[in-house]
């Protein structure tokens, strides 16, 4: 399954791409943010995480941006089970910061996981990153106003997390007008 949106191209990893992705991904900053993602993250995890099992109902994608030089990772995202709820996960290589490409891939994923049924999903993110909490607020996730502590493989220890939803039955109700399929939650799908 590949998604496309008015800038990215969303896909799943191959094994080919294991180089690539630990390029984009291995640096502290990132995997610090993340609940599974080791730190020092190596070529081996970047091989394990491609060679996970794949589960239609959780799909996970490399984000791309395509160019001149062809598509080139620039981060992650996918659904997962987490705690009992689906959850969405994202991240971005730090040169991708800034530039609105977790919303745009995050609101994607939000339209890829109305059409497979799911109803309501979770998301969180380490209180000492707001900015990724600016990303589900524009996304259309709200705050749930509770806190927890949850572990971070990249920080080898508990991180305070602030945890959001969204009811995807109810629309969303995204607070990003970019106008795009990816924020009207419309999606393009290949086999």
């Amino acid at each position: 399954m590949f998604i496309r949106t008015e800038r990215l191209f969303l896909r799943p990893g191959w094994p080919e791409d294991w180089r690539e992705l630990h390029g984009a991904i291995a640096d502290e900053a990132i995997v610090r943010n993340l609940a599974r993602a080791p730190w020092p993250y190596s070529p081996d995890d970047a091989r394990d995480f491609i060679a996970l099992p794949r589960d239609p109902r959780l799909p996970r994608f490399l984000v791309t941006l395509p160019g001149a030089d062809g598509a080139r990772i620039i981060g992650g995202c996918g659904l997962h089970a987490d705690e009992g709820e689906v959850a969405l996960g994202y991240w971005l290589a730090r040169h991708a910061w800034g530039k609105g490409y977790a919303t745009e891939a995050a609101c994607a994923l939000l339209g890829l996981a109305r059409a497979l049924g799911h109803r309501k999903l979770a998301a969180c993110h380490a209180i000492d990153n707001p900015a990724s909490g600016r990303v589900l607020r524009k996304a259309g996730f709200r705050p749930t106003g509770r806190v927890t502590a949850r572990h971070s493989a990249g920080r080898g220890e508990a991180m305070l997390s602030a945890l959001y939803a969204i009811d995807l039955a109810d629309g969303g109700d995204s607070d990003n007008s970019g106008g795009d399929d990816a924020m009207t939650g419309k999606i393009r799908r290949a086999a």
